[in-house]
């Protein structure tokens, strides 16, 4: 009968360590494998696909077991790290060979997905971002962010939680660090709406290696959130972080606000069809050469300058790159042959470069001359004369590297073969002393086989008996009696050893395994040496990052044909004459692009824009949006002329999506977001509304979008672009004198629909729904019926017209506070109004009660004229 198992020495160790990392899978080191058990192994085995087995089968509670091989471990770890799990890696930190008992063994990395260093699936031109957050007493947020592959440090604070979501959204993290048993809501919200993993951390220390990197940070609560993230980087990292940059203070306010909407909306780095990168505007301004080139660019998009002057210098040098083609391609070959310079710092700080890395390196470092150079022949301005000063070649780290490290070193570094001859006498010595015993081997197989007469007689090697003698069988009777001893017997031949032969064998191996580890001694020093010149490397990169993704600026302006934009900060007039929309114009290769004005002077503050669906008022309201974020980047733009106004805000409604992170209907989507714009929009800011209202019933959305526009009109007073398909709202030009109607053109053709993709002033004449749906394939009859539908509402339409206008006369207008704005409208009461009538007749004061509180927004056309003539045989039979 099976025993219950008690458990082993090994075990007993295993779940001592198990219990420190309860949150992760235990890597847990045994010879070639790592192990892992019970219930690790039970899910590990599932989620990697690898064989269950148990350990004690005989036992009454067998362990689950499953392990991976050591060698093939990395591709196991990031399976379970793009899985959103932890990975602690335990390790024996005793040599078995001089311990008895027990190998103690330690946790020397716990790998999350907020630091992991090298997934495969990673874009090298997307950073992997660690966040912490501490919420205070008064509900502001302190966010940390670091990107440990690069060593990239931020700190900001953040008043709202929509502008939370937002910048974690924007930052694509994985993984958010809060003080362990504190925000239990927000992290339960951010991981469930979110998928963020949450870890958390017991304790916070101002750890002295680190305290540096808190740098001018004066803020209580932004060094706390900090030291809660450098925390937990020393807790589960255990190695040097020296590549870590001082922390960097940002603002929010100091960049182009827009919300996760606003982003996801104009699909500014990943599509909303697939969440790729193809169709963005990253995709279409993305011709970098260098990954971290590809990184700064992606954060220039997310956050556009709202600061003129610094807009500004970046155009300088767009436009000094598009007037030197000849020295813009040079200047694209040299950026070609540089390697990721940030992620290199960060691989040499965290000890596990290799020799290839380093030659990388120097290649990398072996092109910053040569752009010196291509840059002073263009140099033309104070800005370039500012990054030239940031362009250290540091030579000193590319001589070492040129005269230490082989052209082409193995990917092993501790299996010699990485250190140049001449470097070090010591290894010279050594070396020498295994290439002079080779020979003499080599010779005395020679002598052997003349001394013998057996000319097939070699010399040969294996790591198991070392340095032999092999003869085949068939020539054993060739041998002398007793010249050899014998060692090993073959299937078809003998091996032997002799005296002089061991001898050399001991000095080869001798030197052999001395000069294997000299080699790796000297690498670590050459590797601390470059570890001294990081900071230097990571002003490098960032100046190299610059250069690239001004040149793709200047690429992709010179490819499409752009324009330098005159930005004017405080203006409120807009200039853009034949515009585009970039990211459908290259989509559209070689099919010619109609090009739009968009002139919004002083006086006109919002366009009301009409037209069909399909005619392109999405694509036109895009483009301006487009147009502006590519502006405030410093990129030049789609259009023949471009003057523009410094925004601080953007702010959109385009297209009918439900939001899947809160779980609200499209309607309610629409109405938080136009909330949004109304609440904190300013004269400086620029808000794009696509059909506000046709979410809900048609009065209900007619009358919500009419007081929008109304409430922006008089109180927000920003730059409003406003598309809709209630043509009734056309008659506000009227009311409202910086309004102006636009829309897109659109003729009938023998009954066919063309849309001409233009705009025009004035509204348009009809919605040419009926016609949009035959063009979608609609059923011949079912579209007849709809033209039958159509004529009667139209002929009913001027009697409910009549009633709309006599009842709206005398009620009160939808105020824009049920959106709960900031401000609402001075209100007009239904009392007022009717106390301009003189209604003496009880009976007449009846059917004005009753009309005043007839609700028209929930009838429909039918109801209301059913209603209206009820009425009015109220009225009849009083006068009969």
């Amino acid at each position: 009968m099976p025993q219950k198992t008690k458990h082993t020495p090994m075990m007993e160790q295993y779940l001592n360590i198990k219990a420190q990392y309860p949150d992760a899978f235990l890597f847990y080191r045994l010879g070639d494998f790592y192990e892992m058990f019970n219930e690790d192994a039970v899910k590990a085995s599932q989620v990697l696909e690898v064989t269950l087995t148990s350990r004690n089968k005989n036992a009454e509670d067998p362990i689950p077991m499953c392990g991976v091989p050591y060698h093939a471990a990395q591709g196991y770890i990031d399976t379970l790290i793009e899985k959103g799990y932890k990975v602690a890696i335990c390790e024996q930190v005793e040599d078995p060979k001089t311990t008895k008992g027990m190998v103690k063994r330690e946790v020397v990395q716990v790998v999350t997905p907020g630091t992991a260093m090298d997934l495969k699936s990673q874009d090298g031109k997307s950073n992997n971002y660690l966040t912490a957050l501490f919420i205070d007493e008064t509900n502001h947020y302190h966010l940390a962010y670091v990107d440990l592959s690069t060593g990239e440090l931020k700190v900001t604070q953040i008043d709202t939680k929509e502008e939370l979501i937002s910048e974690l959204i924007s930052l694509k993290t994985k993984e958010t660090v809060f003080m362990e048993g504190e925000s239990i809501e927000e992290q339960a919200e951010l991981n469930t709406k979110l998928g963020i993993l949450i870890s958390t951390q017991k304790t916070v220390e101002s750890a002295e290696p680190l305290i540096h990197l808190l740098g001018s940070v004066e803020s209580k609560n932004k060094r706390f959130v900090l030291n809660l993230l450098l925390s937990y980087l020393s807790e589960t990292q255990k190695r040097s972080l020296d590549h870590l940059q001082t922390a960097e203070e940002y603002t929010p306010s100091h960049y182009l606000k827009m919300d996760h909407y606003s982003k996801q909306n104009l699909e500014l780095t990943s599509s909303i069809r697939d969440g790729q990168k193809k169709g963005t505007l990253l995709w279409l301004l993305d011709e970098t050469k260098t990954a971290m080139g590809g990184r700064l660019l992606k954060q220039w998009i997310n956050r556009p300058l709202v600061h003129k002057e610094k807009i500004e210098a970046r155009q300088r040098i767009v436009e000094n790159l598009l007037n030197h083609f000849f020295e813009r391609s040079d200047l694209n070959e040299v950026l070609t042959k540089v390697y990721d310079l940030e992620r290199l710092a960060g691989r040499i700080a965290f000890g596990n470069v290799n020799g290839r890395d380093l030659i990388q390196l120097k290649t990398s470092l072996n092109q910053i001359p040569l752009l010196n150079n291509l840059i002073q022949g263009m140099n033309e301005n104070e800005e370039w004369t500012s990054l030239l000063k940031q362009l250290d070649p540091v030579a000193e780290v590319s001589d070492l590297i040129e005269t230490a490290i082989h052209d082409e070193p193995p990917i092993a570094i501790k299996d010699g073969g990485i250190i140049k001859d001449g470097y070090n006498a010591k290894l010279d010595e050594y070396r020498d002393a295994m290439k002079n015993s080779k020979q003499w081997i080599a010779s005395m197989e020679a002598e052997e086989r003349v001394k013998t007469g057996i000319k097939t007689l070699k010399i040969g090697y294996n790591k198991v008996f070392g340095y032999y003698i092999e003869i085949t069988r068939a020539n054993l009777v060739l041998l002398p009696e007793g010249r050899y001893e014998r060692k090993q017997t073959l299937s078809n031949a003998e091996r032997f050893i002799t005296p002089e032969l061991k001898e050399k064998e001991a000095i080869i191996l001798e030197a052999e395994d001395k000069s294997t580890a000299l080699e790796y001694e000297l690498f670590a020093e050459i590797r601390e040496t470059v570890k001294n010149s990081i900071e230097r490397l990571q002003n490098l990169a960032k100046a190299v990052a610059t250069v690239d993704v001004l040149q793709s600026f200047a690429t992709v302006s010179e490819k499409y044909h752009y324009v330098r934009p005159l930005m004017e900060k405080g203006s409120q007039e807009i200039e853009l004459i034949d515009g585009r929309h970039p990211v459908v114009e290259k989509v559209l290769g070689q099919q010619i692009y109609v090009p739009n004005d968009v002139e919004m002077d002083k006086d006109t503050q919002i366009m009301l824009i009409t037209g069909p669906n399909m005619s392109g008022k999405s694509t036109y309201m895009r483009q301006l949006a487009l147009t502006v974020i590519m502006a405030q980047i410093g990129c030049f733009v789609p259009a023949n002329k471009a003057k523009l106004p410094v925004f601080d805000k953007i702010f959109t409604r385009i297209g009918a999506a439900d939001d899947l992170i809160s779980g609200q209907s499209t309607f309610m989507v629409e109405m938080m977001e136009a909330n949004q714009a109304l609440t904190y929009a300013t004269k400086d800011s620029l808000i794009l509304f696509d059909e506000i209202g046709r979410g809900t019933a048609t009065y209900d959305g007619m009358a919500l979008a009419e007081a929008i526009i109304e409430y922006i009109h008089q109180h927000v007073h920003a730059k409003t672009l406003f598309s809709t398909h209630y043509h009734e709202l056309t008659a506000l030009e009227q009311e409202l004198e910086q309004l102006k109607n636009c829309h897109v053109g659109a003729i009938e053709e023998e009954g066919e629909l063309v849309f001409l993709h233009k705009m025009l002033p004035g509204p348009s004449d009809k919605s040419y729904g009926i016609q949009v749906a035959k063009l979608a394939g609609l059923p011949e009859e079912l579209l007849e019926k709809a033209a039958t539908i159509l004529k009667k509402l139209e002929q009913q339409k001027p009697v409910v017209q009549e009633m709309a206008e006599s009842v709206a006369e005398n009620t009160p207008k939808i105020q824009s506070t049920a959106l709960k704005t900031k401000k609402a409208p001075v209100e007009s009461t239904a009392e007022q109004q009717i106390s301009l009538f003189s209604l003496e007749d009880p009976q007449e004061k009846e059917v004005i009660q009753l009309l005043k509180n007839i609700n028209l927004l929930t009838l429909t056309p039918l109801e209301a004229i059913n209603e209206l003539n009820r009425l009015q045989q109220k009225l009849q039979n009083k006068e009969s």
